[in-house]
């Protein structure tokens, strides 16, 4: 018998999803001059004309990415847009369209979807993007949404990935952790309500890290604001997967390592409490919950005094030679190698 008949299949759930993707396109070559960028970025880049043109697109699945038992239809349309502009904004780049398409079983209704096409409508006047086409079919089993989004940057202003260099700083927009402390609220809550359908959820003191799970908002003034000032990031990418993930993604797409210290990384109060009531270190929250829709960016040493004085942003550490390694350096100084353990849909 052939050796490779005898080889053990290969698990997707051992590979993950940016572990699939290399496999699955490793052989892929670029044909069109036209593309700067292809797969391996928040979005894909070509040229045309004056401009380029940012594409990116986002699968949500019911049962994996969106429970609909805590996501009322007019939050999920919301955010299925936002989470597809925020890959828009991590390119330092300005979303122009989307398109929807949708697969939706007999249990829902036509009132069920205007109100999921009204948070769509809702997501798009507030970023002042237009909705220009989809799809719409049916599905055997809940409901798929997917959404494009095209965006506009001039060429000189894209932000990569792959530009991290020694010595930048790294920083980050908002605060982590809280969206992911609100699924663990809505989570529990659910459960509750599985057991006993009498039971009222209990929500109160849960309202910030429940609207960071459920609205995410993408950063759109933080990219003004480093326009504003003048500032086009080394690197950027926008933390949907954790923290800790994102800056691994950075790191090897730029060659480089890097240090960042727990002390800076910054948390809401409410998140710290809701993490506290749950017994988690606010901290494992912050770097690998996932879902912030923040923006992680890099920019070089003597942009410091501007960064500083930049409202919402914070300087959490460092950009160091590959051979360092990224590391976490927490409040009591001991150095902790950084891991990817964010958001993996193929986890068993």
């Amino acid at each position: 018998m052939d050796k490779e008949e005898n080889k053990k299949p290969i698990e997707i759930s051992e590979l993950g999803e940016f572990g699939l993707i290399d496999h699955l396109t490793k052989d892929l070559t670029v044909i069109d001059k036209n593309l700067i960028k292809g797969i391996g970025d928040d979005c894909a880049v070509f040229e045309c004309g004056d401009i380029c043109n940012l594409v990116t697109t986002d699968l949500l699945v019911e049962g994996v990415h969106f429970n609909l038992i805590y996501t009322p239809l007019k939050h999920l349309g919301y955010k299925a847009v936002a989470v597809n502009l925020s890959d828009i904004y991590a390119m330092n780049g300005t979303p122009k369209y989307i398109t929807v398409s949708i697969a939706i079983s007999r249990k829902f209704s036509v009132a069920a979807m205007e109100q999921l096409y009204e948070g769509i409508k809702l997501a798009c006047d507030r970023f002042d993007v237009e909705l220009i086409g989809g799809d719409t079919t049916s599905s055997l089993s809940g409901l798929f949404i997917n959404i494009t989004a095209i965006g506009q940057a001039k060429k000189e202003d894209i932000a990569y990935r792959s530009g991290a260099k020694k010595n930048d700083l790294i920083c980050v927009s908002g605060d982590l952790g809280g969206a992911y402390m609100g699924l663990k609220v809505l989570e529990r809550e659910a459960k509750l309500y599985m057991d006993d359908k009498d039971t009222q959820p209990e929500l109160e003191g849960y309202e910030y890290v429940i609207e960071r799970q459920l609205k995410p908002e993408p950063r759109r003034d933080i990219v003004r604001e480093l326009a504003k000032r003048g500032i086009v990031p080394n690197s950027m990418i926008d933390i949907s997967d954790g923290l800790s993930s994102e800056l691994l993604h950075i790191c090897k797409e730029s060659g480089v390592g890097c240090r960042v210290y727990e002390e800076k990384i910054p948390v809401h109060e409410q998140t710290e409490y809701v993490s506290n009531k749950f017994r988690l270190d606010p901290s494992l929250a912050a770097m690998n919950g996932g879902e912030d829709y923040e923006l992680l960016f890099t920019v070089p040493l003597d942009k410091k005094d501007i960064v500083e004085s930049m409202n919402d942003v914070a300087i959490i550490g460092y950009v160091c030679d590959a051979k360092d390694g990224g590391k976490f350096v927490a409040k009591n100084g001991v150095e902790l190698e950084l891991k990817a353990q964010g958001w993996n849909a193929f986890n068993k």
